[in-house]
């Protein structure tokens, strides 16, 4: 029994690490280069500055993540959120590199590994411990890119979710649907089809 929890959290969480990455993808689609680069005020990070900071994080805490401690040594958190001679282009490569170690970390995980310590900041982290940091903390993020695009593309944006005032519809959906997948897809699914219908 413990093995099997231990299997569906991970099969739930690589799934939700993957839709988090596939809504922000989603969402920076939709904006050109200007407005990727683009803060709404003097204190705020644009989407190029958050994906700068995302992709840095995954590479220090995914890298070598069960034998090394999550903040590495040659991360400087700091110029993550500084635009350099970045570009759209090498953010996201930076972008889809630090993913890729990600779930090249957590796919081949065993049960027995979930038994194991990591640090962070020299910090004891049990795996799921580790996992729920992070995946938190992407899910805030993702969350600022989603509103930061939004509100670029304010009456023309894509839904990327449940449109407002179609709960109903979106249940009727779901019940109607053969083959239901993941929750994440029936969404996808669903917003497809709201933004078709409108045209876009």
């Amino acid at each position: 029994m413990t093995e099997q929890i231990i299997k569906n959290y991970l099969s739930d969480a690589v799934l939700s690490f993957r839709n988090y990455k596939t809504m922000a993808e989603r969402a920076m689609a939709q904006v050109s280069d200007e407005e990727f680069f683009e803060a709404i005020d003097a204190e705020a990070n644009s989407i190029a500055v958050i994906v700068k900071h995302i992709a840095g994080n995954l590479r220090s805490r995914w890298t070598d993540f069960l034998t090394s401690d999550g903040e590495k040594a040659d991360r400087n958190r700091d110029t993550e959120f500084e635009l350099m001679d970045d570009s759209r282009a090498s953010l996201t490569e930076f972008w889809e590199a630090g993913w890729q170690t990600l779930f090249g970390a957590i796919e081949p995980l065993t049960v027995e590994d979930f038994g194991r310590f990591i640090t962070i900041r020299g910090e004891p982290h049990t795996i799921c411990e580790a996992i729920n940091r992070q995946l938190t903390h992407y899910a805030y993020h993702i969350g600022q890119i989603v509103l930061l695009a939004k509100h670029f593309r304010s009456a023309d944006w894509k839904t990327l979710s449940v449109p407002k005032n179609k709960s109903a519809e979106f249940n009727k959906f779901l019940a109607e649907k053969e083959a239901k997948g993941s929750r994440y897809d029936a969404v996808g699914e669903f917003a497809e089809k709201e933004n078709s219908e409108r045209g876009e």
